[in-house]
């Protein structure tokens, strides 16, 4: 056989197997993306979903993403954190994760949403429920200038139990956020339960050294010696929740009714899984669990309703912005679980236009949004002013 004839030969054998291993890999593409497709056409209940379609978009929210990811963690064996969504928001890219040849990073309890900007860093603390998707839209509507990092709770992954008090959780977000921004001046806020985390973090921040910028606490309750709710009291807010969710759904237009409908459909049902899981982490309290599984976030959220009500705040030297909806429970209108007798510095209120329960979803989340950068704009300008106050020689470089 000629050399020439080898040479050939030999080309078209290589070509040949180059062909079979692309063919290989791209298999297995496909396989991996029409297994996460019937995935997601079953949660989300959408008969057809494209490879590049964003699971937001398609209606998909926080609680349903927890049965996603249980249900990848069953298909494909591979344990994904639920904040992979914001790094990978469809089909296409969740896809590529799973593909990776190099492990996920570890699990932080520091999310990045949002890291491009020139803005101060704003660093928001999860509500009882622990994760921190839900504040996808709050950091949307601020903007493509303002960085977002959520903080999420220590135990989401599974792997260990969650913090049993307040300061712990404060004393651990802070080692993260300072990975982040050393020092200060530190933008913080928190919803819900992540306020009061928030006011704990800027204490012990303090304690440091380092300055407050902003301190946002979101429709947050000051639950010191308050105690467990009674059956009837748990009754009454169950009445006073139906009442909200009906008029935020009257406030809408018919475009947005649907939607609103089907979230709160999918809403429901995910917290039954939490509910009926979390009593069976009582009943069998070796069972084995995921990160994603219901009966995780079942532990979370009991463990952070603990805290709350056990954690008793100190007199805070500084000033805090308290964001709150129009209207509020009754049982949630009383003087003594507001924050401003505790704010030294003073407290200012900032009424939103919206019900309870709807402040951090669509499309009620672009008020919050409005006030809240707001803050941060006030919060830039008095910090960059005491920077300047302290320091008259670059105060009047400044001006020059």
């Amino acid at each position: 056989m000629s050399s020439e004839v080898f040479c050939e030969s030999e080309g078209t054998m290589a070509q040949a197997a180059v062909s079979s291993h692309s063919a290989s890999v791209n298999d297995t593409r496909d396989e991996t993306i029409n297994q996460l497709t019937r995935i997601w056409q079953d949660l989300l209940g959408i008969p057809s979903i494209a490879p590049d379609q964003d699971y937001f978009d398609l209606g998909g929210d926080s609680p349903l993403a927890v049965q996603l990811f249980a249900r990848i963690e069953k298909t494909f064996n591979v344990k994904l954190p639920l904040a992979t969504l914001f790094e990978a928001p469809t089909i296409e890219g969740l896809a590529e994760v799973l593909r990776r040849d190099v492990p996920a990073p570890g699990w932080s309890p520091l999310v990045a949403i949002q890291t491009e900007g020139s803005r101060p860093s704003f660093f928001c603390i999860h509500p009882h429920r622990g994760n921190v998707l839900l504040y996808r839209d709050l950091s949307r509507h601020l903007g493509t200038d303002q960085p977002f990092y959520g903080l999420q709770s220590w135990g989401l992954d599974g792997s260990c139990a969650p913090l049993a008090s307040i300061e712990e959780m404060a004393a651990l977000y802070i080692k993260e956020i300072r990975r982040i921004q050393p020092h200060g001046p530190y933008f913080l806020g928190g919803y819900c339960m992540g306020g009061t985390v928030a006011y704990e973090i800027a204490q012990q921040l303090q304690a440091r050294g380092e300055q407050i910028a902003l301190l946002a606490m979101i429709d947050t309750m000051n639950w010191a010696g308050t105690r467990p709710p009674s059956v009837w009291v748990k009754a009454l807010y169950t009445a006073e929740r139906l009442l909200f969710h009906t008029a935020n759904f009257l406030s809408l237009d018919s475009a947005h009714k649907t939607g609103f409908l089907r979230e709160k459909a999918k809403l429901l049902r995910s917290r039954f899984a939490v509910w009926l899981n979390s009593l069976a982490a009582r009943l069998y309290q070796n069972s084995h669990s995921n990160s994603a599984d219901p009966r995780v976030l079942g532990q979370i959220w009991d463990a952070n309703f603990r805290a709350c009500l056990e954690y008793t705040p100190r007199p805070y030297a500084g000033a805090v912005v308290d964001i709150r909806p129009a209207r509020q429970f009754r049982g949630y209108d009383k003087p003594e679980l507001k924050w401003d007798r505790l704010a030294q510095g003073g407290q200012e209120t900032l009424v939103l236009p919206v019900n309870p329960l709807a402040i951090v979803t669509e499309p009620f989340v672009k008020h919050l949004a409005v006030a809240l950068r707001k803050s941060i704009d006030g919060a830039m300008l008095r910090s960059e002013a005491t920077k300047f106050s302290s320091n008259p020689r670059a105060a009047s470089q400044h001006r020059s």
